[in-house]
């Protein structure tokens, strides 16, 4: 009776819907772990679907900040805002570039890395059959299905015995209720109340015989029992190893997207964000106020009046190098220029402009203008103009 007792009793007669009715012991109640390896490809399908939304968001999210990057750039770059506080606003913008090509980074990884992966795997573990379902959830119930059919039918056979045994049961009772009422009623003749009273005693000795037999099938079920149990627990326990792969794999796969989605520990985020806060930091009102007076105010250099003897004028005829060294210094351009290196990527928005990729080296050949331009040229000739902040002197 321990077996019994272990797995649940039998349903009951006056509560069908018993939860021991849905114990996984009873017959077929072993489709929900059967069904695990299906709802674990159709999991798979929706983590995939899930995260590619999520990539789709990232790249719209890396465009939103290009976009809004190129929009103000000429703005900013034209703005009466001037020196460090000029330059802090530029690197705003800076930021949001480097930013953008980070999450567009973490769109990459999310379709091409994370989703290659659970497809891959899913491809590798679940194995379609020909007419639908998988190969692995045949396996699983069709050991189910062994084990639990000499179970199925001892327990019919269970049940029979004990319908026979509740039926004769009631005849039994019912026959003790007339025996009852006839006793020491006048109204029941002496014969009549004999012939009860012999129905009540072959009732009696009926019950008594199907007791025995429901009690005989009942041991049979519990001797059979312990093996029953170990046949189904070793099929349950193949399934569960099967489930430990699914949940292990599923972990590492949900990490990775973690780990890719995790700005927080990026290094390339902290570098943008702590230049940013010490470009901010390095905003210096004294020196910004300086550099005004000294490029538009009372700093400027100034040739005051004073008294200017008359020279004659000497007419001496310029070579061709003096007629493009004055040239030249019109212009402030560089004779040779100086060498820079570009710490950030710039795309140039106009034909006059010069495009470079961060780390890039070339030849500054003018000096930063007041709108803080300067003019460069790269080693193939071609010259433009880029923002004085990008570079850095090598």
């Amino acid at each position: 009776m321990w077996a019994l007792n272990r797995m649940s009793t039998l349903p009951s007669e006056n509560n069908p819907d018993d939860a021991n009715s849905r114990s996984f012991w009873m017959p077929g109640n072993y489709q929900g772990t059967v069904k695990r390896t299906e709802d674990a490809f159709q999991a798979c399908n929706d983590i995939v679907a899930c995260f590619q939304e999520r990539a789709r968001v990232e790249r719209q999210y890396a465009q939103q900040l290009s976009e809004w990057s190129n929009k103000w750039k000429p703005v900013v770059d034209s703005s009466p805002l001037y020196g460090s506080l000029l330059k802090s606003w530029q690197c705003f913008l800076s930021s949001a570039d480097r930013l953008a090509s980070l999450h567009a980074s973490i769109c990459r990884s999310l379709v091409s890395e994370d989703g290659d992966k659970v497809r891959t795997w899913q491809k590798d573990t679940f194995h379609k059959k020909l007419f639908g379902g998988f190969k692995e959830s045949q396996d699983i119930e069709t050991g189910f299905a062994r084990a639990q059919k000499p179970w199925s039918k001892r327990l019919k056979k269970l049940a029979k015995a004990r319908n026979a045994y509740h039926k004769v049961s009631r005849k039994e009772h019912a026959a003790k209720e007339r025996e009852g009422h006839a006793q020491g009623n006048p109204d029941v003749p002496i014969d009549k109340q004999k012939k009860i009273q012999e129905e009540r005693e072959l009732a009696q000795q009926e019950s008594e015989k199907v007791r025995a037999r429901y009690q005989k099938v009942l041991e049979e079920v519990n001797r059979y029992a312990p093996r029953y149990m170990e046949e189904m627990e070793s099929i349950f326990d193949q399934s569960q190893d099967e489930e430990r792969k699914r949940i292990v794999f599923l972990k590492q796969a949900f990490l990775s997207i973690h780990n890719h989605l995790d700005i927080t520990n990026n290094e390339s985020v902290r570098a943008v964000y702590n230049e940013l806060h010490n470009t901010l930091m390095a905003i210096d009102e004294q020196e910004d106020l300086r550099w005004w007076k000294n490029t538009y105010g009372p700093g400027m250099p100034t040739e005051w009046p004073h008294f200017q003897e008359w020279t004659p004028e000497k007419k001496a005829k310029k070579g061709k190098k003096d007629v493009e060294k004055k040239a030249a210094l019109e212009k402030g351009v560089m004779i040779g220029g100086v060498r820079v290196r570009a710490m950030y990527d710039y795309v140039g928005q106009e034909t006059d402009e010069l495009s470079f990729k961060a780390g890039e080296e070339f030849f500054k050949i003018e000096d930063e203008d007041d709108q803080g331009w300067c003019r460069g040229r790269k080693d193939g000739g071609w010259e433009g103009l880029y923002p004085a902040n990008y570079v850095e002197v090598v």
